[in-house]
């Protein structure tokens, strides 16, 4: 079994949490036109919305390099602003057993939570993933600000 773990981080969101969650859970199929430089796509496989069993996918730059991730949505709470995004396929299963992203927003602070299992002690913790997302989130925000 690998190294288990968790990152967190949140930013502040000027348009409030509720425009993100809304966004992501209504109108994800938008992003890669809001945050262009860093997702290059978004498709549901399975699910006519972002809802509970949906499967998803979403190609995104990294450091240069296209990459792809297919999730699979485990839960969504409006009440919370939460949608939590389980990895089932993907350039990130490469080196990570489990990759599950959580996103929740409250008031003017949305925040990102990456729980991952390592494929080895020495697979660097998922950084560069986190930075991406606080980078998509900030995009969406400036986006929303100007509409």
């Amino acid at each position: 079994m690998g190294v288990k773990g968790k990152l967190i981080a949140s930013v502040e969101v000027k348009c409030g949490g509720s425009l993100i969650h809304e966004l992501f859970h209504i109108h994800a199929h938008h992003v890669p036109n809001i945050s262009p430089n860093i997702i290059n796509h978004f498709e549901i496989h399975e699910g006519e919305t972002v809802k509970v069993g949906s499967i998803v996918s979403w190609s995104y730059n990294e450091a240069g390099q296209k990459r792809f991730i297919k999730q699979q949505i485990e839960d969504i709470d409006p009440d919370k602003k939460l949608i939590r995004w389980k990895a089932i396929e993907g350039d990130v299963l490469e080196s990570y057993n489990s990759f599950t992203i959580v996103t929740f927003s409250e008031h003017e602070w949305t925040t990102w939570v990456i729980e991952y299992e390592k494929k080895t002690e020495g697979t660097p913790e998922p950084l560069v993933q986190l930075g991406i997302v606080l980078d998509m989130t900030k995009d969406i925000d400036a986006h929303l600000l100007k509409t």
